[in-house]
């Protein structure tokens, strides 16, 4: 074992996530504006971890004031967080701005300012309108693309002159593969050709957003935030590699070509041509991809993926499904958070890296989620009431170093970002897993309390020092 320690350059990042959904609650929101995550919950709270979900969450729409003082004193340089498209608009067709939670983020954005915490806003995270899920089938649908447009002009007119970095999606691919590729969330469906059309919907919305953003002159970055899963196959043979090379192409690179190299890649195209998935799009769809590429892109990294080839015959009757190519792979003793029932590998970080660099020109991007969930934290509170929570330190570290000794090498990284500030409400876990800086007393009308991990993350700020001991194995 031996320490180390490395600098952290003074334009990166070190800041945290969350999203308007999973922070604010519902108090104030009108009838109509439910988003698709709270239908859902609506519709299925009993699969909900408790009960909990995104009716009050952590309440950050009363408690701001708090939650930034708490942000400065954890030393957050960053704070991204999503406006709720579903509670931004009283109208979705006309987007008629509801003016009482427009300030509300008017407000935010003074007491950021106030504490020397820079803004970046997201304009979707899964808040998609109940309403145009249930009318126009949601992204599966142009005309939503439409709209999505129209309330991005009105959130970036409002905002702009005072947000510098915008992001249009975070994690865009995930509704659509929970629900209409895999059938694991409300409405439980399956159909990969919805699910293929929702992507290119949201690839489109994206570059129309991006030509939006540019042709208002608004200073500052349009970027989006995308959740590439580093994928590993199990050995070095030719089918285990090409399992890897299908996963990648169908979930990775599905989103990761058209937003930083402006175009799908030709063989996905194929493949799904010839699997005969059938969903629209036009020449003009892909000439506005490939003219209006992001600016940078966020990427939220927690674990890698394994796969090796598949061992089943395909059943001609069976719809068509990733799955055909591959199937996962569990590496016998993988270090794991038993919480989450995921594979810890900071080696995840330097391979996105050498691939940002590699593949993708080393375009501009940075960790935008990274973090650790652990159920019943209680259980390492110390006699002061204090969660030590060395884990999450190490945790972090771990992956913060490999982002560090990228940015050293070269490569275009810009900063770290964790998943989350506080606690929060996830979909289903709710607040089982908890990931935050800082405490959330469920039980005691929400009180925050700072985590050993929020004194380490002030520190790590403020000598923009990370020091760690490292095993002594190549890496």
């Amino acid at each position: 074992m031996s320490k180390v320690t490395i600098d952290i350059p003074a334009d990166f990042i070190l800041g945290a996530a969350a999203s308007a959904w999973q922070t604010e609650g519902w108090h104030g929101k009108k009838a109509g504006q439910d988003s698709y995550l709270d239908a859902w919950y609506q519709h299925d709270r009993h699969v909900w971890h408790n009960g909990y979900g995104p009716a009050v969450a952590t309440d950050f729409i009363n408690r701001y004031r708090e939650d930034v003082a708490l942000m400065k004193a954890c030393g957050l340089t960053h704070y991204r967080t999503s406006i709720n498209w579903s509670r931004f608009l009283l109208d979705y067709e006309t987007a008629e701005v509801d003016e009482e939670y427009a300030r509300y983020y008017d407000n935010l954005l003074d007491e950021m300012e106030a504490n020397g915490i820079e803004p970046m806003l997201c304009l979707e995270h899964y808040e998609l309108p109940a309403t145009l899920l249930e009318k126009y089938g949601g992204w599966g649908a142009k005309k939503v693309v439409d709209l999505f447009v129209r309330y991005a002009e009105k959130a970036l007119a409002r905002y702009a002159h005072r947000v510098k970095r915008w992001f249009v999606f975070n994690e865009p691919i995930v509704v659509q593969t929970r629900v209409y590729l895999d059938a694991l969330r409300w409405p439980y469906q399956q159909c990969t050709a919805t699910w293929m059309q929702w992507n290119h919907h949201k690839n489109l919305a994206t570059a129309r957003v991006v030509a939006l953003f540019r042709a208002g002159g608004w200073p500052g970055s349009i970027g989006t935030i995308l959740n590439p899963e580093v994928t590993w196959p199990r050995s070095g043979a030719p089918h285990d590699r090409y399992a890897a090379e299908m996963y990648d192409l169908f979930y990775n690179r599905v989103f990761l070509d058209p937003a930083i190299k402006g175009e799908y890649p030709p063989a996905l195209l194929q493949l799904l041509a010839q699997h005969q998935v059938a969903w629209e799009y036009s020449d003009e769809d892909l000439a506005l991809i490939a003219a209006h590429r992001v600016d940078e892109v966020g990427l939220n990294l927690y674990y890698p993926h394994r796969v090796k080839a598949p061992s089943r015959a395909w059943h001609t009757e069976t719809p068509f499904h990733p799955t055909y190519y591959y199937e996962p792979f569990e590496l016998p003793g993988r270090r794991m958070n038993p919480s989450r029932g995921w594979e810890i590998q900071p080696r995840i970080v330097a391979d996105i890296a050498c691939r940002m660099r590699d593949e993708y020109d080393n375009f501009p991007w940075f960790i935008a989620e990274n973090g650790m969930g652990i159920e019943n934290e209680a259980r390492f509170r110390n006699a002061q009431g204090e969660i030590q929570d060395d884990y999450r330190i190490d945790f972090i570290a771990e992956h913060l170093y490999e982002a560090l000794l990228a940015r050293q090498a070269g490569i275009n990284c810009r900063g770290y970002m964790l998943w989350a500030f506080t606690d929060n409400v996830s979909p289903m876990n709710a607040f089982k897993n908890r990931y935050g800086l800082i405490e959330i007393d469920l039980e005691n009308q929400r009180q925050r309390r700072m985590k050993k991990s929020a004194h380490w993350f002030r520190q790590l700020r403020d000598s923009r020092q990370l020091t760690l001991t490292l095993d002594d194995q190549p890496r």
